[in-house]
């Protein structure tokens, strides 16, 4: 389907899918592009079993996995637009939607998972998913995907080790920016196409967390993981305005509380499932798995902060912001 069948598709139903049942049930529609058996899928279903719970049945969320309707990118249009209630996104993909996201792009501006968390769980973390609102959508809860390390073909020990390798990134400015700093060539290619672009040799290595060796099986396509861990760029589920001016006060309060739950439920199993997709990619991927000294990476994109700093007052209060929630 293409997409603008698919958006005539979408907007062709009412806003919010109504069930017919005798509880006039309100089913909110959330799309993402992982499977189902990912941590994010996971912890969205769970959104959804919580908000059921706190409205009695009044509301609840079908989550759609594996893009089924549409592209992350396309996702985040139809939310925009009215035409899909809810989508996961994430920071990086989230820059063209909203400036704010790229404060928490930027490279190393977390010193630690603790610092992480801190913010997102913070007042700085609830102006940037409020920041949108102007724009059509708001973002309602994170969830974190840890940290992201180079992996691909070969083992990278220093940024000398990425000159002119052709390295897949989200379509995201930051990313894009980042890797030319550390002497790549950043190529924006779409998730789904990464698996064969990494087997035919498009791209010699790509970034993502270490899920991304199991539940997306590029273990069986690479050989080295590299543990430089240079992002913390979490997933956000965000929300149309029409669907939640839509709401009561009191579905609203309901809807907070489940993407809080979420988000803290998430969290708490992230880490775990982590350490398991590492262990998994060396033990039965056999994908080598090395730590990397990181102070190289970090003198090479420091740069990136004073640069998106300078785009906006605001951008450059974000990243101040976060910078002192490590204290």
């Amino acid at each position: 389907m293409t997409k603008s069948l698919r958006t005539c598709a979408l907007s062709g139903v009412a806003l919010f899918a109504m069930v017919a049942t005798s509880h006039a049930q309100t089913v909110l529609r959330l799309n993402h592009n992982n499977p189902e058996d990912h941590p994010t899928h996971v912890s969205m279903e769970f959104m959804g079993e919580r908000l059921s719970e706190l409205t009695n049945s009044e509301l609840a969320i079908r989550v759609y996995a594996n893009a089924q309707l549409g592209t992350q990118r396309e996702s985040m249009e139809l939310v925009e637009n009215c035409a899909l209630e809810m989508a996961r996104s994430n920071a990086a993909e989230l820059e063209a939607f909203e400036p704010s996201y790229s404060a928490m792009n930027l490279p190393f501006i977390f010193e630690s998972e603790e610092h992480f968390l801190t913010v997102i769980n913070g007042e700085v973390g609830q102006d940037i998913l409020s920041a949108s609102r102007d724009k059509g959508f708001m973002g309602i809860a994170f969830l974190t995907e840890g940290a992201r390390s180079f992996y691909g073909d070969r083992a990278v020990n220093s940024p000398e080790d990425l000159a002119g390798v052709s390295i897949r990134v989200q379509p995201s400015p930051s990313a894009i920016r980042m890797v030319e700093l550390l002497g790549g060539n950043p190529t924006p290619i779409d998730w789904g196409e990464l698996y064969s672009a990494l087997q035919q040799g498009v791209v010699d290595m790509a970034e993502n967390n270490p899920t991304a060796l199991t539940n997306a099986r590029h273990g069986e396509v690479v050989s080295h993981f590299s543990l430089n861990e240079h992002t913390i760029i979490p997933s956000v589920v965000v929300m149309s305005n029409c669907a939640w001016d839509a709401m009561t006060e009191e579905q609203q309060s309901a809807m907070r509380q489940a993407a809080l739950d979420a988000q803290n439920f998430h969290t708490d199993s992230w880490n775990a499932i982590a350490r398991q997709a590492l262990e998994t990619a060396q033990n039965e991927m056999n994908v080598e798995i090395n730590e990397v000294e990181k102070a190289p990476f970090i003198e090479a994109v420091l740069p990136m902060h004073d640069e998106v700093a300078a785009q906006s007052p605001e951008l450059a209060d974000l990243i101040e912001r976060i910078k002192a929630a490590a204290n």
